[in-house]
């Protein structure tokens, strides 16, 4: 399995840009469907995936977004996204954004690995603030206590979970 840091979607190895947000749309559906709190209700269909992927690849290019991706392969098992603020008060942090890892190669280590990496690549660019939400017992939750996270607190009712119920999120940082 190869964690890399995808500068653009032609970059990944696989055949075209399109393969590229197939692919991640499939991960994301995945996710969505197997109920993680990525931002997305059911019922998710794959052009709302494709629309998604398509806004964080014009991130990319705008230099706001990162992408990491775990592959085995042309297969793409996981990624997470670190998001920059452009404001020069926010210059040090970043937010970690949709850590997924697919149904059937969760239980390895790749997000751990996939966080390992991003916190790597947050360094590389100066950012020594690491922020993050994720609901309330949320698996993922204990994950981001394991790498040295901070809980931060609460909100109740932050927003809905992929089958339509309000939940509460959790804030996490971490010093880098």
């Amino acid at each position: 399995m190869d964690i890399s840091v995808v500068e653009s979607f032609e970059t990944t190895g696989l055949a075209s840009s399109e393969d590229v947000r197939e692919a991640l749309s499939s991960l994301l559906i995945d996710s969505v469907e197997s109920g993680a709190s990525v931002g997305f209700i059911t019922p998710f269909f794959h052009a709302d995936a494709m629309i998604y992927w398509g806004g964080v690849e014009a991130d990319m290019n705008s230099g706001v977004r990162k992408l990491i991706l775990a592959c085995d392969g042309e297969e793409i098992l996981g990624c997470v996204q670190l998001s920059m603020t452009d404001k020069r008060n926010g210059l040090h942090r970043g937010e970690v954004e949709k850590l997924m890892v697919r149904t059937s190669a969760r239980g390895k280590g790749i997000a751990k690995k996939l966080m390992l990496k991003l916190e790597a690549l947050a360094l590389e660019l100066d950012r020594t603030l690491i922020v993050l939400d994720t609901r309330k017992g949320d698996v993922a939750s204990t994950l981001y206590i394991n790498l040295g996270y901070s809980f931060a607190g609460e909100i109740p009712n932050f927003a809905l979970s992929s089958d339509g119920e309000y939940e509460a999120t959790v804030l996490f940082y971490k010093e880098l």
